[in-house]
């Protein structure tokens, strides 16, 4: 498939991205494919390239060597076009916090030369359920409901690819919940996401996920493909257990990570007859329970860190 055709198919489609920063390699050699009206997570460690990769798709930076297309157009030559139907959302906030909501939004109205200005900030207050609010001073609101108000700024213009970079850092879990039913809307309207995010639940409510670490990308598909592709194999462990026992089974043979959840040990590896192996004096124990268990998407994340971190050293 040429490179027109991709354009047709997916909003984001690029190969090989490159970016250099002296004598460090940022991104290295990243491809990433998203297509019209999908969620896909951007997943990996701080420092991972994250970021750098959003600004490259969005054209605030230029690759040192890769292609590819955003919104069909050519991510090298045509960055000052696709600037212009992104939504590009920061991780902080970024507002005039002495300036009303309305004000704010009239501003960012001005930069994007919306016309008529009066109704398209009327429209984009109604739309993120900012009108009740329009004269409360940006400084004053709170962590869910500035981030409402930069989600509010990031697509009143209408853009057709939103870029948002760890959006719900710090903020409550109800408006982190609120702030993603919204984000679902929004794709449902064909509207493009990539979100980088920390959070395992988030990420499970994207309908692609990619993992980043040291600029590599390092895994992409569905959670429930990037899973599976792990290798991990889980067991629980029910009964109370004394520190050295979970000390002893964290220094098993074959044991990778071992996690407790209140009354349970979450104990990982991608060889099942070494923790089976670990595991059996356990398990013959009366009051303690062995069990295979499902692998998280966090126990995938954890490997993939450890990993790329004993690759870098």
């Amino acid at each position: 498939m040429n490179t027109s055709e991709n354009a047709l198919v997916n909003a984001i489609d690029v190969r090989g991205l490159t970016k250099r920063f002296g004598t460090r390699t940022v991104v290295d050699n990243v491809d990433l494919s998203v297509a019209p009206g999908e969620i896909v997570g951007f997943l990996g460690p701080n420092g991972s390239g994250k970021t750098t990769t959003i600004r490259l798709i969005c054209g605030l930076l230029t690759p040192d060597a890769g292609e590819g297309t955003v919104l069909g157009l050519d991510v090298r030559t045509q960055s000052a076009a696709i600037k212009r139907q992104v939504g590009y959302m920061t991780q902080r906030f970024s507002f005039y916090e002495d300036l009303t909501i309305e004000e704010n939004l009239t501003f960012v109205a001005r930069l994007y030369g919306l016309k008529p200005r009066a109704a398209a900030v009327a429209r984009t207050l109604e739309g993120l359920g900012l009108s009740s609010r329009k004269d409360q001073l940006a400084g004053t609101l709170s962590g869910g409901w500035k981030q409402r108000l930069a989600l509010a700024a990031c697509i009143m213009h209408e853009p057709r690819l939103l870029l948002l970079d760890e959006p719900t850092a710090g903020v409550d879990p109800k408006a982190r919940r609120e702030f993603w039913d919204e984000i679902h809307r929004l794709a449902g309207d064909g509207l493009t996401v990539l979100v980088s995010t920390h959070y395992m639940d988030e990420a499970e409510r994207c309908h692609r996920i990619g993992y980043i670490a040291y600029g590599r990308m390092l895994a992409t598909g569905t959670v429930d493909e990037v899973v599976s592709g792990s290798g991990l194999v889980t067991f629980v462990v029910h009964g109370s257990l004394k520190p050295a026992q979970i000390r002893e089974i964290a220094a098993a043979d074959g044991v990778e990570q071992v996690a407790p959840f209140g009354t349970t040990l979450h104990v990982v590896g991608t060889d099942r007859e070494k923790l089976e192996a670990a595991l059996a004096p356990l398990a013959q124990q009366p009051d303690i329970k062995v069990e295979p268990g499902e692998t998280s998407l966090e126990d995938v994340f954890i490997k993939f860190m450890t990993g790329a971190q004993d690759r870098a050293a």
